[in-house]
């Protein structure tokens, strides 16, 4: 029975071209290796999974080969076998977290003296260097700025910037990026072609995204799931798999926000958490969606997304029946509520209002819509009323010389205490997205009675009406943009049972008493001496 290996190790590059989505850095290696402009020492960072160590693997071939091919290893020479076989004398892998110490690289630096056994040049690749302490660094630094020439260094890290300026110095370093979900895609495709897998471009896409950057995870992922579905993979087999919440939940959600369905949205919920979906999860795809119909509305295009062409073409339907400020405002809320889940005692409550609220949400207003109504005012309040008519006789109106300067355009009205209400815990929820501490003082608070272009607000303490006073600016700008129109915020100190303005109590001024001052006396019960 032939012995099974996973598709990382079966299908790892043999040649530069094969590592996907580092050309950057395989081109460099090979221009170098043509030019005879060879390194004694290289640096590859990156993320997980991203070929760091691959490369390392077929830069120490290619310097070590018998025959190489377009300075490509050929794969076929006895030094190009032992050292894809791990055995070769003349390349030495270290893992830096488990040889970290002064004593390994101690040992190290007798044995960089000593010369290859069979290629031209002996290759040392340590890997996690970041993890070596202090002490192996410092004994490992005058070999690595003054090596003998037959001695190749090629370190690989997850945290570069854990590594020592000192040896960042002495190393040509590579940023190894991030790989593309459309380069694992077709990597994966081209793989179950050769396995023989049937498997369509949805659930493709699907793994790739998974792999979150990183091709190795990918692949394991797709072994996975073929050990799991057999030679014939579908989309619907891998949600099951792989437990992923379906795209279409998503676009569920921003069915149930044009209809404005809160039993939908609840219905949702429950859904999800008797499937046992994990609801951080959850959020983050549906950020995700909502950042997807942003851009599309906003570039007109979907080039930037990362999903299939089905979906692809959905997104590009689906923006047209939102503006890109309510997608803003969508996606700022649900940044809100995953930050609010995460320390909730009861994730689902915080869903469940959460997703009321979103499907509730007031569309932000036009601001083109809003100027010209403003303009259109202006000019009918700038218009004399006509001599003759009954209006104006009734008032004793006489027309005015044209050179008399017209009124300013008065402020816009601010909203109905009725609306404000309604939405107050939207202005808190950006409140909390600016300004956290602000709003862990303002949770507590309701909108008391609108006077004039001034909202007094209940609060239960001194503290919470001085801090409305000190924040005054702040609140007044995260309410112009809520509700489109500027008001000042006056805490008003209300009693807790009636709810009702404490008699003879007003608003304390910061200057008169410090919120330190008024803490310990509603606290500790501090007295002035």
């Amino acid at each position: 029975m032939t012995e099974y290996v996973v598709t990382a190790r079966k299908w790892r590059p043999m040649i530069f071209e094969d590592v996907v989505g580092q050309s950057h850095v395989t081109t460099t290696l090979r221009n170098a290796l043509q030019t005879g402009r060879l390194a004694h020492a290289y640096l590859f960072s990156g993320p997980r999974g991203c070929g760091k160590t691959t490369t390392a693997r077929l830069l120490a071939k290619a310097v070590n080969c018998v025959r190489p091919r377009d300075f490509n290893p050929d794969n076929e020479c006895e030094n190009c076998r032992e050292i894809t076989e791990g055995r070769s004398f003349d390349v030495l892998e270290i893992d830096g977290a488990s040889n970290r110490g002064v004593e390994e690289i101690r040992n190290l630096r007798e044995s960089v003296r000593y010369g290859p056994s069979k290629g031209t040049r002996r290759v040392y690749i340590i890997d996690e260097v970041h993890m070596l302490t202090k002490e192996a660094f410092n004994a490992l630094l005058k070999t690595l700025e003054e090596p003998p020439a037959h001695v190749l260094f090629i370190f690989a890290t997850t945290e570069v910037h854990k590594v020592p300026a000192t040896i960042l110095s002495r190393c040509q370093r590579f940023d190894f990026r991030r790989i593309a979900t459309g380069e694992i895609a077709a990597n994966l495709s081209s793989i179950a072609e050769a396995e023989q897998v049937t498997i369509d471009r949805e659930a493709l896409h699907l793994i790739a995204r998974r792999g979150e950057g990183s091709l190795r995870d990918a692949q394991s992922l797709f072994d996975q799931v073929v050990s799991l579905c057999g030679t014939t993979v579908t989309y619907a087999q891998i949600l099951e798999a792989l437990h992923i919440v379906d795209q279409e939940v998503y676009f569920r959600v921003t069915d149930l926000i044009r209809a404005r369905s809160a039993r939908g949205g609840l219905d949702l919920v429950d859904e999800l958490l008797a499937r046992g979906y994990d609801i951080r999860e959850f959020l983050l795809g549906l950020i995700e969606h909502m950042r997807n119909l942003l851009v599309v509305k906003a570039t007109g295009s979907t080039s930037l997304i990362e999903t299939s062409d089905t979906f692809r073409q959905r997104y590009a339907a689906e923006s047209e029946a939102f503006t890109i400020a309510d997608l803003l405002r969508y996606q700022r809320f649900l940044a809100g509520t995953e930050a609010a889940v995460r320390w909730s005692s009861q994730p689902r409550f915080r869903l469940e209002a959460d997703m009321v609220q979103l499907i509730q949400l007031q569309q932000a207003p036009q601001v083109a819509e809003v100027l010209a109504g403003l303009d259109e005012l202006k000019k009918k309040l700038d218009e004399p009323p006509s001599p003759s008519s009954p209006a104006a006789a009734a008032r004793g109106v006489k027309r005015i010389s044209s050179t008399v300067a017209p009124s300013p355009p008065p402020v816009p009205p601010p909203v109905s205490l009725a609306e404000l209400s309604g939405r107050w815990t939207e202005f808190l929820q950006e409140v909390r997205t600016q300004r956290i501490s602000l709003w862990s003082v303002m949770e507590a608070t309701h909108p008391l009675e609108m006077q004039g272009s001034s909202v007094r607000v209940a609060c239960q303490s001194d503290f919470q009406v001085t801090s409305l006073a000190r924040h005054r600016e702040v609140l007044s700008g995260i309410f112009q943009k809520v509700f489109g129109t500027g008001v000042t915020l006056e805490g008003v100190l209300v009693g807790e049972a009636t709810g009702a303005p404490t008699p003879g109590t007003t608003p304390p001024r910061q200057e008169e008493e410090h919120p330190i001052i008024a803490a310990l006396k509603r606290e500790l019960g501090a007295e002035p001496v």
